[in-house]
């Protein structure tokens, strides 16, 4: 079967430890993902859940793999797009790498089906969301208040 996947690759002066906490502290998540936060205990096996502001179940799935600063694997069903949602779970794969004193953060987001419309919904979004994250990280504030495709 033939994958449709995103990946993008973004260079973050921070530590692991400090973006690792970003990746996963519900309220630093509020700052740069638009208000939104992840409600998850972080353990293998454990369900998680990405609720908008006003409650709604935007995603969900099972954490599959935690090593803290290193890797997250998550394993992703969107909830809020009825067409996103007939394409099943995906896969989302965070990996921390220190590089000479700033952090590459690699994401991958993979579905098992030759063409996706959730793989085309997360090229828009994740650019948006870790833009956010790094300016944040970085200089305390972010570059986007708000994401317009999530109303």
């Amino acid at each position: 079967m033939t994958k449709s996947e995103f990946v993008y690759v973004i260079y973050i002066r921070s530590t692991p430890e400090k973006l690792w906490t970003a990746l996963t502290n519900k309220e630093f998540m509020k700052q740069y993902w638009f208000g939104m936060h992840c409600e998850c205990d972080w353990k293998v096996g454990s369900s998680w859940k990405l609720a908008f502001t006003d409650g709604r179940i935007a995603d969900s799935g099972e954490i599959l793999e935690i090593d803290p600063p290193k890797r997250l694997v998550l394993k992703w069903l969107n909830e809020w797009k009825p067409e996103m949602n007939a394409e099943g779970y995906s896969c989302c794969t965070f990996d921390i790498e220190p590089i000479a004193g700033v952090v590459k953060l690699t994401v991958t987001h993979s579905i098992d089906r030759a063409s996706s419309k959730l793989i085309e919904g997360v090229s828009g979004g994740w650019p948006k969301i870790l833009s956010n994250l790094k300016s944040l990280l970085e200089t305390g504030a972010v570059v986007m208040l708000e994401k317009t495709d999530c109303k």
